[in-house]
Formats: structure tokens, C-alpha cells, sequence
């Protein structure tokens, strides 16, 4: 049948046809290889590596890539650590009550003026009775042994009485002083004598008081848990505990002076004194408390308040650098130098803590030594680039 067979020239056209479009195809395949490879730089300005340093040839753009900075000289610096302040514990004391009773009446308020042994609240107390009860026995005992030792000694005297009586006599009179001067010197303490009919709670210093946690007609225990019933300090003299990092605990000692700021008070500082620096490191922060000690005469800075303490640091004995100059490779400490212009040398180094963005240089670098601040990976990147080919040995690498 006629449509069973192709025209001679048809095929022939389909054939030039499909073999202009494997071309086609072929052509634009090997374009798109050629444009993914990256193109690699002249011969001319490839980094050159010997040893540990790379030197770039002098119209290099990689060049640009690098930023250095000179090693500092020994110089002072302040150091910024977030705190709160508190009560000064020194001149502070929380009075709880040594009996078990009722709250009759309270004489102070939170903000009042109190001299030492001032009469805070009184108070109903079983127990301060039993207390004045035994006191007054105490009394009475020690004066009936008094009587019986003068009567002793006059019947020994005239030698109706014997040696051994007496002895005893004066055991009795011993035993009756101990006993009166423990019941008598336990109301003493609390500033009560026998006579009194309530219990007074006495400010044992003279201060302010700043905290009151009692009412009228309470009963109160001197086991029972939660805060004191006053609180007396002197709230012109404050404390600041502050926290600094384990890193910072070589530039710490008592004596620095503090400026302390608040956002409450923005544009004021208040100066105080680093007193202690603790003898241990907090396991789970890392970090260990400092105490300073801080004036407050117009009373202005409040316990519990949030503040910044800066501290001024003396000038040390050692040149620093930049942070960003040091990295790690392994477990050692490494900078690049700027050894000749667009060469960088590796270069091992010791350092110190780090403090508001500057190491101290322990080992490696000198005074006005230029040192690369951004770049460094970069250059560690080309070096280990080149490491496998011979050490020492000058030799091209390719830029990253």
C-alpha cells in the first residue's frame, strides 16, 4: 500500500533534522559547564605560601579582604558589671520575737527613726510571765541563802555550828546566785526586768525602720517561719552585690572604686568601693559574687534596686589586642601578622581574659605589631590549602 512506504527525500529531511538537534543540544550542554567552572585567577595573583605565611602579589583583590590592627600598648580600662543593691548587713538586724504571744500594741511605723533599745511593739506572752515568775523566785531564793549562810557563820563562829555546815551553807548560797543570775540576766537580755506586766520588742541598734511584718492582736512564735517582724538598718549606707564572670577574676580586687548607674536615675552616678570578691565560683554559672560597699545620704538608691557598677581597672603591664585577632586551631591560640605588605605569617600566641573586647598578650606579640582583625580564617583557610604539598617549600594556592 502506498502508505506503507516513505518518500526518499522525507526521510532524508528528518534525518538532517534530528542530527542538527543533537548538535543543538550538545553545543548548550558544553555552555553551561563552561559557566558553572569558577574561573580561576591569573597565575599572577595567586596567594604564594611558604611555611606559615601567605603573601599576596601586590594588585591582588583578596588583599582587600583583609583588615588589620595594631597590638595596643599597656593601658586602663573600665570594666561594666550588672548588680543589685541590698541592706548593709553590717548595720542591719531583723528582730524576731524570743516568746510566744499576742501583739498588743506597736509603737513604730515603716521610715521612723529608732535608738538602740527602743521599744518596737509590746506584747501579751504566757511565756514572759513564766520567764518574770522565775525570775522572782530566782530572787527569793538567793535571799533566803543569803540569811542562812550569815546565820551559819555566826553559830560557827560561836562554836555551835561545824566547819562542814557552813561549807554547805555557802553551796547553797552559790547554787541560789547561779540560778538568779540566769533567770534575772534572760529578761536582761531582751532589755525586760522582773517587774514588768507586758513584753516590750526593742530594736537591739539604732537605725530606721524599713520593714514591719506585724499587726495588732497577732499571735507570733519565735519558731514560726516566714520574715521578721521589723526590720531596723541604716538605709544611708548600702551594699551592691555584683556578678562578674570566672574569665574576669584576675583584674578583682578590694579597693577598686565603683560608679554606680541606675536607669532610674540616668543621668547620676553614685561612687562606692569594691570591699570583697568571693573565695568561690557559682558550679552552674560560672560566675562569682562581689561585694561593694556604697554611700546613700540623700537616701536616694533603694534596696533590691538593679544597677551597673563600672569599674576602673589600673593600666596593666602588658601590650593587648583585639579579640577578633585571636582563634583557635586545636587547643593553641593563633594571630596573623602583617609581616611585609601583602604578606601575613601565622603566628602561635598566649593571652589573658578577655575584658570588654581586648586580651591581654601574655606571649607572641610586641607592642605595634600589626595583626589581622578580619580576614584570619581566610588566610588559615588558604594555608590549609596548602599543606599537603612539602613544608617549606614555596608554593602557589588557590584562593577559597
Amino acid at each position: 500500500m502506498k502508505g506503507d512506504h516513505h518518500h526518499p527525500h522525507q526521510y532524508a529531511t528528518e534525518t538532517f533534522c534530528a542530527f542538527v538537534f543533537a548538535v543543538c543540544v550538545l553545543i548548550a550542554l558544553l555552555l553551561l559547564a563552561a559557566c558553572e567552572r569558577k574561573p580561576e585567577p591569573p597565575p599572577g595573583q595567586k596567594p604564594l605560601v611558604q611555611g606559615s605565611s601567605v603573601k599576596f602579589p601586590g594588585q591582588s583583590p583578596a588583599v582587600q579582604r583583609i583588615a588589620v590592627e595594631r597590638v595596643a600598648s599597656p593601658g586602663e580600662s573600665d570594666l561594666v558589671l550588672p548588680g543589685r543593691l541590698t541592706w548593709n548587713e553590717e548595720a542591719t538586724t531583723r528582730v524576731f520575737p524570743p516568746f510566744a504571744g499576742r501583739v498588743m500594741r506597736i509603737l513604730v511605723r515603716p521610715g521612723d527613726a529608732v535608738r538602740a533599745g527602743q521599744a518596737l511593739a509590746e506584747m501579751a506572752s504566757p511565756d514572759f510571765g513564766q520567764a518574770q515568775a522565775d525570775a522572782r523566785k530566782a530572787e527569793a531564793d538567793l535571799a533566803f541563802a543569803a540569811k542562812s549562810l550569815e546565820r551559819a557563820r555566826d553559830l560557827n563562829a560561836h562554836g555551835v555550828l561545824a566547819a562542814k555546815d557552813v561549807q554547805q551553807a555557802e553551796a547553797d548560797h552559790a547554787k541560789a546566785q547561779a540560778e538568779a543570775d540566769r533567770a534575772l540576766g534572760r529578761l536582761t537580755v531582751y532589755g525586760q526586768s522582773a517587774g514588768s506586766p507586758t513584753f516590750a520588742l526593742r530594736s537591739p541598734v539604732a537605725g530606721t525602720v524599713v520593714e514591719r511584718n506585724i499587726n495588732p492582736g497577732q499571735e507570733v512564735r519565735p519558731d514560726q517561719p516566714g520574715a521578721p517582724l521589723f526590720v531596723v538598718t541604716d538605709p544611708k549606707r548600702l551594699w551592691i552585690v555584683l556578678d562578674a564572670s570566672e574569665a574576669q577574676l584576675p583584674w578583682l580586687e578590694p579597693g577598686l572604686p565603683l560608679v554606680i548607674t541606675s536607669n532610674q536615675f540616668p543621668g547620676d552616678a553614685f561612687s562606692g568601693e569594691l570591699r570583697q570578691v568571693s573565695d568561690f565560683i557559682d558550679p552552674t554559672s560560672r560566675t562569682l559574687k562581689l561585694r561593694g560597699e556604697v554611700p546613700n545620704p540623700q537616701r536616694q538608691l533603694k534596696a533590691e534596686m538593679f544597677v551597673n557598677a563600672r569599674l576602673h581597672l589600673p593600666k596593666g603591664d602588658m601590650p593587648s589586642v583585639s579579640s577578633r585577632a585571636v582563634y583557635l586551631s586545636g587547643n593553641r591560640q593563633f594571630v596573623f601578622v602583617r609581616s611585609a605588605p601583602g604578606t601575613f605569617t601565622r603566628r602561635g600566641v598566649r593571652t589573658g581574659p578577655e575584658v570588654e573586647g581586648r586580651m591581654p598578650v601574655l606571649a607572641g606579640l610586641h607592642e605595634g605589631d600589626e595583626v589581622v582583625v578580619g580576614g584570619n580564617l581566610f588566610l588559615d583557610q588558604i594555608l590549609t590549602a596548602a599543606r599537603p604539598e612539602g613544608v617549606g617549600e614555596a608554593r602557589t594556592a588557590k584562593v577559597p
